[in-house]
């Protein structure tokens, strides 16, 4: 009776039921949901429907925040390499693509047990808080998944591309047939999930809670509505979400780094202080099953593929960016940390903690986790400054950016206007492997205009790539401007004197490993593989 493919789906959460013997299952026992009676019930419900793992590693290795920094070890892991090199990925752990799927597809379960419990009770208003959660957290998995296994979206290829496969309810027959829709029928359904839930998130409904954070609160919802307009290319929508998000004083969201700072200058204190509930500026904070926090910080953890000195002298942390040009770790607001070995150095922020549950605290054994802020204030206000962008209205987009840069970059920045990105664009050639600067030359499906438009969005994306370092989303404006990316060796000190050994291995315009593989037991299973 068993289908493969009913399989992978089952143990990736699609189904809301199990069953050991089908007939006696189906014939005897009831539906759990009906369980979920109570708004107590359906709020604890919606604690799983979050991903319990993350994309952070994947798509940050895969971006161009990382280099080979030469032979630090004579090995490294096989998972590493794969998705560094844009390999089908086929090596397994915490931060694989199986657990991925596995987490988003369990969450969306959650979410649509609880739509469905809703329903059967006639959709009160009393449960709208919880309804309209569901909505959204469905939505936000349905993104990371589309996002991470699909090509960007692109109203000029969407419509034929491969996305995944959207779940609006839970799943009761025992042998269905799954189909992956279209990028542009998941982003529909996205918004679709996006527009219903919007206007019943009530913040009341977490108000005396710890774990509010944790969930998807106003500001976090109206956040994420801005991303997926933003990928949409719907700029004006783009505005009005960041604008409800951030209210009309964006500067009572910042982020408080006087009282980041105050605690103990140790790379774990700031990293956990920075991911914190009590900073206003994280509107929704996440915990995976993840290397992420060593891999990305201060540990020799993969430190052959790494942010090494050569992004960060030339593109990054010490390049000269639109608000100046840091000398040292300190000028930054958030300290800049450089994770030293004998043969390599890695230059961080900290914006990924690292926390261990031990299972066996006299034994010391358990499992490492991240901790981070997959939405945030920040991205709400550099998402408004880059729709003001595209709809060409600079003075708010340099308004935006303004206080971002003031807020977030270094001591003392500059003031910046119009004129001062210009200058600071035009300043730079073009990217190339073996002669890196800021500037990468931008292959979006949509239309930007050469000069001052495209010299703004080389601002904005500067911006953002500082601001998301270490968390993954560079990836994604990777594929949304079609950034080409060649791996090479590159130093991981900077002396001066730069020696890259450029590979053949380049990532150009709409490759198709640009939609990472799916898992190989789904593809075993007789889901449609991405193109290769």
């Amino acid at each position: 009776m068993k289908n493969r493919l009913l399989y992978i789906l089952i143990s990736a959460g699609i189904l809301t039921i199990s069953f050991s013997s089908c007939k006696k299952y189906l014939d005897e026992l009831p539906d759990n949901r009906a369980e979920l009676n109570t708004t107590d019930k359906i709020a604890k419900m919606l604690v799983g429907a979050y991903p319990s793992s993350s994309y952070v590693v994947v798509s940050e290795l895969s971006s161009d925040n990382v280099d080979d920094v030469g032979p630090v070890y004579l090995n490294y892991p096989r998972f590493i390499e794969e998705i560094y090199k844009w390999q089908d990925i086929t090596e397994t752990n915490n931060d694989g693509i199986e657990r991925v799927w596995a987490a988003c597809y369990s969450a969306i379960a959650s979410a649509n047990a609880a739509l469905q419990a809703i329903e059967e009770q006639g959709n009160p208003i009393s449960l709208n808080a919880q309804r309209g959660e569901a909505l959204l957290a469905r939505a936000y998995n349905h993104w990371i998944l589309v996002n991470m296994f699909a090509q960007n979206y692109s109203k000029k290829y969407s419509a034929t591309d491969l996305g995944i496969t959207y779940m609006t309810k839970g799943e009761t027959t025992l042998n269905p047939k799954y189909q992956r829709n279209t990028v542009a029928e998941v982003y529909n359904n996205i918004k679709k999930d996006v527009e219903e839930g919007l206007p019943l998130i009530n913040d009341a409904s977490y108000a005396n809670s710890s774990v509010a954070k944790y969930h998807f609160n106003r500001a976090a919802a109206y956040t994420f509505a801005s991303r997926v307009a933003l990928f949409m290319e719907d700029w004006v929508k783009v505005v009005e979400y960041a604008t409800l998000a951030l209210g009309e004083n964006p500067s009572t969201t910042l982020r408080d780094y006087k009282t980041i700072a105050s605690f103990a200058a140790a790379y774990a204190n700031i990293s956990r202080e920075y991911n914190a509930s009590s900073i206003k500026a994280n509107f929704l904070i996440a915990t995976a099953s993840s290397s992420m926090g060593q891999t990305f910080g201060n540990y020799s953890t993969n430190n052959r593929l790494a942010h090494g000195g050569s992004i960060g002298m030339t593109e990054t942390v010490y390049a000269r960016q639109p608000f100046g040009r840091a000398t040292s770790s300190t000028d930054y607001r958030i300290r800049a940390f450089v994770y030293s070995s004998t043969t390599t150095n890695k230059i961080l922020f900290p914006h990924l903690a690292r926390m261990f549950e031990y299972t066996d605290q006299v034994a010391g054994i358990g499992f490492t986790k991240g901790v981070y802020a997959p939405i945030t204030s920040e991205e709400a206000l550099l998402n408004r400054a880059e729709a003001y962008i595209h709809l060409k209205n600079y003075g708010a987009a340099i308004t935006d950016m303004q206080i971002h840069i003031d807020n977030n970059t270094i001591n003392n920045p500059a003031t910046i206007s119009e004129a001062s990105i210009n200058t600071w664009a035009n300043s730079f050639a073009y990217f190339t492997p073996t002669s890196p600067t800021p500037k990468k030359k931008l292959n979006p499906d949509f239309q930007i205009e050469a000069g001052t438009q495209e010299n703004m969005i080389q601002a904005i994306l500067s911006l953002k790539r500082l601001q998301f370092i270490q968390t993954g989303m560079r990836w994604f404006d990777v594929k949304r401007y079609g950034i080409e990316i060649t791996r090479r060796e590159a130093p991981a000190v900077f002396n001066g004197t730069m020696t890259y050994t450029v590979t053949d291995n380049t990532l150009t315009v709409r490759d198709n490993r640009r939609a990472i593989q799916l898992p190989q037991d789904v593809i075993n299973a007789g889901l449609t593989p991405n193109p290769r």
